[in-house]
């Protein structure tokens, strides 16, 4: 994997994607092949900054903050990961720059692994294919490590936050993980059959383990077992909790109850005052109304894994609107802006990059553009109405609108960045529909699916389509029509919800919900407009934000997806009813051949075994392309606005800018 991620990222150091737009990245000072006619300078100008903002990265951020710091637990949003990923650091396993997963040589002193052989269940003989051993990742982390506020940094701070994701009361405050199936005793412990997680040790101040269950192995990206970051237990549980073992395994104490601890994790989830944490990265500041986060440099973070420490003092993070960012841009508002797209304000950027001696950087996308489904109710439940819909879009046309050539077009879940994409571009060409837009397809799709009557149960003419459903398929459906007969018609009325102010969903109104093809085939779309926090609610069904977003309301979605380095669909398309109430296959596509090839894909595949993983990465994504749970729209190049005193700054598709950071300098 290492030399694949290699040769994938000197390949896109040195070109873009093959569609990428006219203009070209700017070169600073390119070193020349010319022996210099004049003898230089002996001393050059002072430089003198032009930014008010000099030294200080005031980063425009389009995704509101929520102000939830819990790790990923509860919430995940963009700008909250970012934070997140700024203040919170010292992971024991980290990707490195070329986007291969290593142990982090700042805070692991040492790692060990043992295979634990295993056997079946007694009564059951050895099965051909499945593995009974498990897996232990012993780890010695460094001394001297401490938070922002000089606590010291132990082997229990470490187990801590897999600890607390082992426990029932991790589920009752409304929380989600799923590690207590993956640690030996896990699921025991969770559901109070065992007092000890077996799979979780402590042996000393500085050394802990994680054993792995046996059917979670092999695992492809099996090092991630061992990544682990600091918890400050006793801020999040309480002074009187503490994490014990006696030999036989991890477990709180008798202080560690739902209780005493509800006060201490809702306080600590949002607490941004005094926050203490143990990134390069302190929170200084968070202010709700303004949408405004304050990070400081934090001078007792001993380095990244490369040894860098943050030279930018200070980081403000500010919220972007997507109306006005050109305009704050231009006004010294904010002076870098991310992951800009989109062909229109990609060359917007730039122009402003030339006006005001910007700089900036350029990189294909881990990820993709979509029309996202829910695939258990109204219209969309039916694989037809999705193909339907995906034939009345010309997908070529709106990527090549939105992009402007920056970008191009995918045909499933994967980025142009990604290198199973860059091994299989040909097979990929060959194997998957396109959807290539068609009346009479979609036409022919819908009559397949069922729609194929007029609202009074007559054979279809022209106007809207309905189906004729059965009382499982109509559901709770809003817009359900009952006959005198009790017959049930379902209208192929698609209740779609967009964020506001966002270009992708009005050339997506134009181009498909109001289009002359979509009234021709008989399908109406209704938009509704949201913030984005108030789509992933009702995305994610979560009923802790409110009743209304439990209730399915919306069958069809548009956002985005980027992928990390683990390319890990395993959960994605699961089955299992509790995983499913936790937030996981917001799709709602329960599909078995689905499910098993995604469990496959990482849990069927040892560490290092590219060919395998890529064969059934390859049948899963034509799986995913015939059920169509999403449509892609685009994956696209993305580039940043920088300062031009902003030095060092190299930023791919998976090295962010919390990681750019980090090793950049400051021009004097």
């Amino acid at each position: 994997m290492k030399k694949i991620f290699a040769i994938l990222l000197s390949v896109l150091l040195l070109i873009g994607l093959a569609a990428c737009g006219p203009k070209t990245p700017v070169q600073t000072d390119p070193p020349s092949s010319e022996k210099p006619t004049t003898k230089p300078t002996e001393t050059e100008a002072p430089y003198v900054p032009t930014d008010p903002n000099y030294g200080t990265v005031i980063y425009g951020s389009s995704t509101e903050i929520s102000g939830d710091w819990g790790r990923a637990f509860w919430t995940n949003n963009a700008t909250d990961a970012l934070i997140r990923s700024l203040i919170d650091a010292y992971g024991t396993i980290v990707t490195d720059f070329g986007a291969a997963y290593v142990v982090n040589p700042t805070v692991v002193e040492k790692m060990e692994t043992e295979i634990v052989p295993g056997a079946p269940p007694e009564g059951q003989e050895r099965e051909e294919g499945v593995n009974y051993d498990t897996k232990i990742f012993k780890i010695t982390i460094k001394k001297g490590l401490t938070y922002n506020n000089g606590d010291p940094i132990t082997a229990k701070d470490f187990i801590a936050s897999a600890l607390f994701a082992c426990t029932q009361e991790m589920l009752d405050l409304g929380a989600k993980s799923t590690a207590a199936l993956t640690f030996v005793g896990g699921e025991a412990f969770q559901k109070g059959e065992a007092d000890v997680v077996t799979g979780i040790r402590l042996y000393d101040d500085y050394t802990f383990s994680f054993e792995i269950v046996a059917d979670k192995l092999p695992y492809y990206y099996d090092i991630t077992y061992a990544g682990a970051s600091p918890m400050h237990y006793k801020r999040w549980f309480g002074e009187d909790v503490d994490i014990k073992d006696d030999g036989e395994g991890a477990y709180f104490n008798e202080a560690y109850t739902l209780e005493n601890i509800t006060p201490f994790v809702e306080a600590e989830r949002f607490a941004s005052e005094n926050r203490v944490s143990a990134g390069p990265y302190t929170l200084e500041t968070f202010d709700k109304a303004a949408l405004q986060a304050t990070l400081v440099a934090n001078d007792k973070f001993a380095g990244d894994l490369y040894g860098n420490k943050p030279e930018v003092k200070k980081i403000v993070i500010i919220k972007a609107e997507d109306a006005t960012w050109a305009d704050a841009l231009k006004t010294d508002i904010f002076n870098v802006y991310d992951h800009i797209t989109g062909g229109a304000d990609i060359d917007t950027a730039l122009d402003i990059v030339d006006e005001k001696g910007m700089q900036y950087v350029q990189y294909d996308r881990a990820g993709y553009g979509k029309l996202m489904f829910q695939c258990d109710f109204g219209p969309t439940q039916f694989i037809d109405v999705r193909h339907a819909i995906a034939y009345l879009l010309d997908r070529p046309d709106f990527a090549d609108a939105f992009t402007s050539g920056w970008g191009g077009l995918v045909h499933g879940p994967y980025g142009v960045a990604q290198w199973m994409y860059l091994d299989s571009e040909e097979w990929l060409e060959d194997n998957l529909n396109k959807y290539t837009a068609d009346l009479d397809e979609a036409k022919a799709a819908l009559d397949k699916a069922g729609f194929n009557l007029n609202d009074k149960g007559e054979p279809y003419k022209d106007g809207l389509r309905y189906k004729k459903v059965t009382e499982e398929e109509a559901g709770d459906y809003k817009h359900n029509v009952k006959l005198d007969d009790g017959t049930i018609l379902m209208p192929l009325i698609i209740e779609w919800l967009s964020t506001e102010n966002n270009p992708v969903s009005e050339l997506l109104k134009v181009k498909l919900a109001e289009s002359d093809n979509t009234k021709a085939a008989g399908v109406q779309i209704n938009r509704t407009e949201v913030t984005f926090s108030e789509l992933l609610n009702y995305m994610y069904r979560d009923a802790s934000k409110g009743d209304q977003y439990k209730v399915p309301t919306f069958g069809m979605y548009n956002l985005a997806t980027n992928f990390y380095p683990a390319y890990d669909q395993s959960y994605y398309w699961t089955l299992d009813p509790v995983l499913v109430e936790q937030g996981y296959n917001s799709n709602y596509l329960f599909d078995e051949q689905m499910d098993k090839l995604s469990m496959d894909m990482v849990y069927g595949v040892e560490s290092g075994d590219d060919e395998k993983y890529l064969g059934i990465w390859r049948q899963f994504i034509q799986r995913w392309n015939e059920l169509l749970p999403e449509v892609p729209l685009y994956s696209n190049t993305y580039i940043t606005v920088i300062p031009d005193w902003l030095l060092d700054y190299e930023q791919t598709a998976f090295w962010g800018f919390a990681d750019a950071i980090i090793g950049a300098k400051i021009k004097k």
